[in-house]
């Protein structure tokens, strides 16, 4: 056993030991940043660099919450909903969560996991007959339009979904032969469409490489937001609301905002360059897709919407081993389960990390996860949040913006986890 597997193995095993011996915690104020374990002191730098990263024009606005075993430490607001308007942000507005959806996406079919329904390494194929006969892509040539494929040395699972280990990307190189334009959309459009022709066409594409042979990001959980359609007999949509958020208490998170919560969300902005003016967004459909409320189209990877405090009560209910508030959503067994390695030698990227099912596992040997806990659970969204899971020192943290692109503000994000742990006692 190689020492990175070795080290990671260690990592999954404090993350099981911790959700095994700690009770849950919920959610309270803590008197004071001392009586939480943080120095009120040093957490002032928390507020300087967040406070700097907009008075110079790199970021729009920021909102935090971070919680250590259940005192909420920092949940702060900074800059504007809206820059054009000089609209002050509020600590519970509405934010595009992007990626950060896929971790809900997996919840609700571990969730059924629990009940029975399917197996882990049952193929996909079982329950979506259009990735039956799955091939991999040899080689093409965008000139005369040609390529070839082989079939797959094996079938892609359902395990391989939730771990990104199929080989189904979110850019193709085919995707302008095989549908034209600039081929599927990662995040949601508001046109009248389902889940089920998103992934229908999905399955037409070749795959990259053999299933688990490689961690290739892309339209994975998707496809995993459809079995779970499959499975359950609802929309994805319906079995969000119905057996994650209200549960929950997650009132404010939708795909599509009522027309109530639309003045909440804030506005996208873009950032081309660090010595380019950050302006609003002009990805219109990125901007206003969550205003689309009679969109059937439930993105699974991409598209929800929420308050940062929301997302925290899923932080929380990983932490507590699967529930939150007396509710219980998953075991405390499944939960150990998705963040165990399931993706073997392979790493996230250039990270060095692993990933388990729906969640980055921070190893030893980190280059992103820099202070936080080897076995440390982590992802974000391409508009600019992020959260940490740190079981070994029972904290969760989250920051948000909405900004693109994420080359700058993955360094962002970064910065502010090293400045929460530093001003840990």
């Amino acid at each position: 056993m190689n020492r990175l597997l070795f080290l990671t193995g260690i990592c999954c095993c404090l993350v099981y030991t911790t959700f095994a011996q700690t009770a849950p915690r919920q959610f309270s104020v803590a008197p004071s940043p001392q009586a939480a374990g943080f120095s009120a002191a040093r957490l002032q730098k928390v507020d300087s660099f967040l406070q700097a990263a907009i008075d110079k024009g790199l970021a729009p606005n920021a909102v935090t919450f971070v919680a250590h075993k259940g005192q909420i430490v920092h949940y702060k607001a900074f800059g504007y909903r809206n820059r054009e308007s000089r609209t002050p942000l509020k600590k519970d507005d509405i934010f595009r969560w992007a990626s950060q959806t896929k971790l809900i996406t997996t919840i609700a079919l571990m969730m059924l996991y629990e009940e029975g329904r399917f197996f882990l390494d049952d193929p996909i194929s079982k329950y979506i007959p259009a990735f039956r006969d799955a091939k991999v892509l040899v080689k093409y040539d965008r000139q005369k339009g040609s390529y070839e494929t082989r079939p797959a040395a094996t079938q892609p699972t359902i395990r391989q979904l939730l771990s990104h280990a199929t080989g189904i990307p979110y850019d193709h190189p085919l995707d302008s032969l095989l549908f034209g334009g600039h081929g599927l959309s990662v995040f949601p459009t508001g046109e009248q469409m389902s889940l089920e022709s998103l992934v229908n066409n999905i399955a037409r594409r070749p795959l990259l490489h053999d299933p688990g042979t490689q961690f290739t990001y892309g339209f994975n959980t998707d496809v995993a937001g459809r079995l779970v359609e499959i499975l359950s007999g609802q929309t994805l949509a319906d079995f969000f609301r119905q057996r994650i958020l209200l549960p929950l208490g997650m009132q404010d998170t939708w795909f599509y905002l009522p027309p109530e919560k639309q003045p909440r969300l804030v506005e996208l902005y873009a950032l081309p360059a660090l010595d380019s003016p950050i302006r609003v967004s002009s990805h219109t459909t990125d901007r206003h897709f969550a205003l689309s409320n009679t969109s059937t189209l439930y993105m699974g990877g991409s598209g929800l919407t929420g308050p940062i405090a929301d997302y925290a009560k899923i932080c929380q209910l990983i932490l507590n081993g699967g529930t939150f508030n007396g509710v219980r959503l998953l075991s405390r067994k499944t939960v150990a389960l998705m963040t165990r390695n399931q993706i073997g030698d392979a790493t996230v990227w250039d990270r060095n990390d692993k990933f388990g099912l729906g969640l980055q596992i921070i190893t030893a040997d980190t280059r992103y996860g820099d202070p936080a806990s080897p076995g440390s659970l982590t992802w974000g969204g391409a508009y600019c949040s992020e959260y940490t899971i740190d079981p070994r020192e029972e904290l969760i943290l989250l920051v948000y913006t909405n900004a693109m692109p994420y080359a700058y503000y993955g360094e962002f994000v970064r910065k502010f986890r090293i400045l929460v742990y530093q001003a840990m006692d």
